[in-house]
């Protein structure tokens, strides 16, 4: 717990009381506790929205007693440009990051930036820290390097990111090896360090920004006995590997869609034959299977900020990177898209100022991230901030409800796919001409593209003006509703 002064000296401090000198005493000046709130975000990798029915600690120790977006997307359905989003609290277009590998992507693209999350809230009197995975291609170049901004720094290193075991941090400065030993695991690792950090920083007069990045359930290492041969998967804990014997690949309408041929070349494939099932069936299994020790790590989290007195002066935040295709419209793995599958996320919230039990309905994204991070940390930000508060859209639902998502998939020389995503409408634009229109209130599968539909000539004009304003849109232009969105 913070520490606290005394009743008697801090009602003196406050001008409560006059105290009369001690002139035996040396002159000493007491710190006043911060008043505002921690800040932990909880991040996974590659996890779709369908899959947090698997997660009840998270839903009922973060959602239940505060908010849970509904409508929640990443601008870029990737790993590195989604967590360069997080921290800049920009579009990939104002960013730069656009993929996740160079020269357009990575690391290598902001690296040696001092204006971002971290450096903004270590200004206004935080304490940062960062454990887990961080942006791709970390760690190529010089494995012990610190980025900017953070006070405690316990990140994976590249190439060794993506294993489950056998893997190498970079803590503080120095490299350490983690082995096969079953307490290795990563995501207890992540856990682990995470909640000692939270125990080492409680005691200090200011607030602390923790930014826990979990690997699962993103596909790693090793290859286990039973695991597809030609597929990888995410290694699991051992206590888990039992685990949802019985459980099959969810099949929406748009798993194996029917009928592709109103859709962009690139997604006009094959079947998904039924040879291939078992190994879809056993990467969904392994998934699922990985998030239950995710799952067992907020809880165990939100119990050391419960136990150090923390838990009612933290915001806490849980989201994912990106989501994941796992069949849709016969993409049998993958992300990189801008259907809902690949860009739609889980996200909960609770802490001071989030009211419980809530679900917000309007459409919201990680440009949003650093803004209610900012917003909550009273910090001042370095950049143009693209996104909005979900503290203020949390406490009033009729805040930005016809605010659109631009979506921004980039692949060689820069953006093979920009769209826009309302509560009404996925427009999108391809780099070789094609164009993708769906209603959602109609179609929420994305399965009917109205592209080339003449009843649908007058929205697809108004999303395509829409779009070319969004591509470039800076701050308040990224979040002005679209009037042709709003229903």
């Amino acid at each position: 717990m913070r520490r606290l002064l005394p009743p008697i000296l801090a009602a003196a401090l406050l001008g409560g009381l006059a105290l009369a000198p001690i002139a035996s005493a040396p002159t000493a000046v007491a710190q006043v506790p911060d008043a505002r709130p921690n800040i932990v975000v909880l991040m996974t990798d590659d996890q779709t929205l369908r899959s947090m029915w698997a997660m009840p600690r998270t839903r009922a120790l973060i959602g239940e007693p505060g908010a849970t977006f509904a409508n929640a997307f990443v601008t870029n359905p990737r790993c590195c440009p989604s967590r360069a989003t997080f921290l800049t609290g920009q579009y990939s277009h104002n960013h730069g990051v656009l993929t996740n590998g160079p020269p357009l992507g990575g690391w290598p693209r902001l690296r040696g930036t001092t204006n971002w999350l971290p450096t903004w809230l270590r200004r206004s009197g935080y304490r940062t820290a960062h454990v887990g995975k961080f942006l791709n291609h970390y760690g190529r170049v010089a494995p012990r390097e610190v980025p900017a901004g953070w006070d405690e720094w316990h990140a994976t290193v590249d190439p060794t990111t993506y294993r489950y075991y056998n893997y190498t941090v970079n803590e503080n400065g120095e490299l350490r090896h983690y082995g096969r030993e079953p307490r290795h695991y990563a995501t207890d690792f992540t856990t682990r360090r995470s909640a000692e950090i939270i125990e080492r920083l409680a005691p200090r007069p200011e607030p602390f920004f923790l930014s826990t990045a979990f690997l699962a359930p993103h596909t790693g290492g090793p290859w286990e006995p039973g695991d597809p041969i030609d597929l990888g998967t995410p290694a699991v804990a051992e206590r888990h590997r039992d685990a949802f014997p019985f459980v099959t690949l969810p099949r929406s309408p748009a798993f194996n869609e029917l009928d592709v041929s109103d859709k962009p070349r690139s997604i006009r494939r094959p079947f998904i034959g039924a040879g291939r099932m078992p190994v879809l069936e056993s990467l969904h299994r392994q998934r699922l299977q990985s998030l239950l020790a995710v799952d067992e790590g907020v809880e165990r989290i939100v119990e050391t900020l419960r136990a150090t007195g923390e838990l009612e002066r933290t915001l806490l935040i849980f989201v994912s990177d990106n989501g994941y295709l796992l069949g849709e419209h016969r993409l049998a793995t993958g992300k990189g898209k801008v259907y809902d599958a690949a860009s739609r996320v889980p996200l909960l919230m609770r802490g001071p100022g989030v009211p419980a039990g809530t679900r917000p309905a309007q459409l919201v994204n990680n440009t949003d991230l650093a803004a209610t991070i900012v917003d909550a940390g009273r910090a001042r930000p370095g950049r143009i901030l693209d996104g909005l508060s979900l503290l203020r859209l949390a406490r009033d639902p009729t805040l930005a409800t016809g605010r659109p998502v631009l979506l921004e998939v980039a692949k060689g020389p820069g953006f093979k796919t920009t769209a826009v995503r309302t509560r009404r409408w996925l427009y999108a634009e391809h780099r070789d001409g094609s164009r993708e229109l769906y209603d959602l209130a109609i179609d929420p599968d994305q399965l009917d593209s109205h592209h080339a539909d003449p009843a649908y000539a007058v929205v697809r004009a108004r999303l395509a003006r829409q779009l070319r304003e969004l591509r470039h849109c800076r701050g308040a232009g990224c979040r002005v509703p679209g009037r042709a969105t709003t229903r």
